[in-house]
């Protein structure tokens, strides 16, 4: 789970206080006034007096006690202001709105300087909560930022999409060749299925009963004739029961079998029919690539899922909205893989790495020859054809250049198709 933004929520409640100052400060101002003059129908020596005033705001007159100022001129006292009453004159203010409008203004009374107090302490509190908010979260995000390195991301990006392309070439320049010799090493595996007798299975099937000519009468001559035959297919044509004739047709399956691993391609461009024509232009493809194409492929290959593990770790690098909303572990991880990535980028450009692999995806992408009679790739067969044969031994898969070529030298083929 990702941890509390401790300074975030300090901001949040530093803004609160400061909003709620402003409240109590709404609530203690001075209201609007408005100023009226008071009869003093009735005054003490120390300032205390009874007032009579009319409402502004309203018909009829009011009275109430009020704090008249005990040093005005004598001559707005009683009873010199009235002589023989005790009416005296005063001004006052009375409040112009809210629920008491219209009534006298006391200083005692609407008194708001404990809560302007308690204002001047929210807002205070307030706008330090707020500074330290802001300031501790700068510093903070400043401190998980610092890992940012866009710069070294996007070449190592760039690198490993070089590393997937060479490798990719390579992949496609080989399954070509796969796709050329399978239609040619399967007619080999036909023809040599089609000089088998099928009278040879009887042993191997343990079905010695049967006599040589019920395999002549019934049609099938040869090993491939069984198989394309399938199980029921011999016992109709031989007239043998189900069970020997499913016997007599997987001896087949496991003639055709080993006949399948055993037999090898032979690359005889004289004289050079079409599915042969296919596979030495693919084959030619990768001989003009050379070793160092290959060794690229396999670097790239290599290079590429090492790359691609370490970009998946330096994620959070690329950015700092990338690095802020990572969680902790990542953003710990992440400077350990730049410095990887760093380093392996340094490597790569002192070996011209990227230039190897773009030159080796060039060499790679020239696609074969379209030329059907091959003319080209026969020539080139003629003077090193132990290169082809090595090159088709790695794309099929074969353990050995021996296993391709079978008994004989490179140069000159052993007996296959």
């Amino acid at each position: 789970m990702r941890q509390v933004l401790v300074f975030r929520w300090t901001v949040a409640l530093g803004l609160l206080l400061i909003a709620v100052s402003f409240g109590v400060w709404w609530t203690a101002r001075t209201p609007e006034l408005e100023q009226v003059d008071l009869l003093v129908l009735h005054e003490e020596a120390d300032g205390t007096c009874e007032v009579q005033w009319g409402d502004p705001f309203g018909p009829g007159t009011r009275e109430a006690p009020y704090r008249c100022d005990p040093e005005r001129d004598p001559l707005l006292k009683a009873p010199e202001y009235r002589p023989g009453t005790d009416i005296g004159w005063e001004t006052g203010f009375v409040i112009a709105e809210g629920a008491d409008k219209g009534e006298l203004y006391s200083e005692e009374k609407h008194d708001g300087s404990g809560a302007v107090l308690v204002s001047d302490v929210l807002v205070t509190a307030g706008v330090l909560l707020t500074f330290v908010g802001v300031a501790g979260g700068a510093v903070r995000s400043g401190t998980r930022v610092s890992g940012v390195r866009p710069g070294v991301l996007r070449r190592a990006e760039r690198l490993r999409a070089a590393a997937e392309r060479v490798a990719g070439d390579h992949a496609r320049a080989v399954r070509a060749v796969r796709d050329a010799w399978e239609p040619v090493h399967r007619e080999a595996v036909r023809e040599r299925l089609d000089r088998m007798p099928a009278g040879t299975l009887r042993r191997a099937a343990g079905v010695r009963r049967v006599p040589a000519d019920v395999w002549r009468s019934s049609g099938l001559h040869t090993v491939r004739d069984v198989l394309d035959a399938g199980a029921w297919g011999v016992a109709h044509a031989t007239r043998l029961g189900r069970r020997p004739a499913e016997k007599v047709w997987e001896a087949a399956r496991r003639r055709a079998d080993d006949v399948e691993a055993d037999t090898v391609v032979r690359l005889d461009p004289d004289p050079l029919d079409p599915g042969t024509a296919r596979l030495l232009n693919a084959l030619r493809v990768l001989v003009e690539a050379g070793p160092a194409a290959r060794e690229a492929a396999g670097e790239g290959a290599r290079l590429a899922g090492r790359l691609e593990r370490l970009l998946a770790d330096a994620a959070p690098a690329a950015g700092r909205r990338q690095m802020l909303d990572a969680c902790p572990e990542a953003r710990h991880l992440a400077p350990l893989a730049v410095t990887e990535l760093r380093g392996i980028l340094d490597a790569a450009g002192r070996a011209r790495t990227a230039e190897r692999f773009a030159q080796a995806s060039v060499d790679l992408l020239r696609g074969a020859d379209a030329d059907p009679a091959a003319l080209a790739a026969r020539v080139d067969f003629a003077s090193r054809p132990a290169v082809y044969y090595g090159l088709l031994a790695e794309a099929v898969g074969s353990g050995s250049l021996a296993e391709v070529v079978g008994t004989g030298s490179p140069a000159t083929p052993g007996p296959g198709r």
